[in-house]
């Protein structure tokens, strides 16, 4: 069963935010496990301009390409070259060093609780 990170807010799209400054955004493990073995990322470029609910990029399985939707507006201040370089870490730790990009928020989405995310999506805490 998939993990849902608590302190983390998600979207119903299964990007993941913290509370950071810049806030950082990932996907979910429920997200990277339906993925399966992840194999190219493509994200935003730093200093872009981001809108709520906007496609900044894809996430490519040997099983299917998922969009990537913001969960938040703002300019994207750096991106996660490793996982572009490596992107099977977003599998191995997609709560950690397989972040994807941080923003400088100016506006957030509809975002959900670690338990309400939890519960839409049979994952576990």
């Amino acid at each position: 069963m998939s993990k849902v990170r608590t302190g983390l807010r998600y979207s119903a799209e299964h990007e993941w935010i913290d509370g950071g400054s810049p806030a950082t955004v990932g996907i979910s493990e429920v997200a990277a496990d339906a993925l399966g073995e992840i194999v190219y990322v493509d994200l935003p470029e730093t200093g872009a301009t981001i809108a709520v609910g906007e496609v900044v990029g894809e996430v490519e399985s040997t099983k299917s390409v998922s969009e990537l939707f913001s969960p938040v507006a703002g300019e994207v201040v750096e991106v996660n070259d490793a996982a572009v370089a490596d992107p099977a870490i977003i599998n191995s730790d997609p709560y950690g060093e397989g972040w994807l990009f941080r923003v400088a928020v100016a506006e957030e989405g509809p975002l959900l609780s670690a338990e309400q995310y939890a519960a839409d999506n049979g994952a576990e805490l």
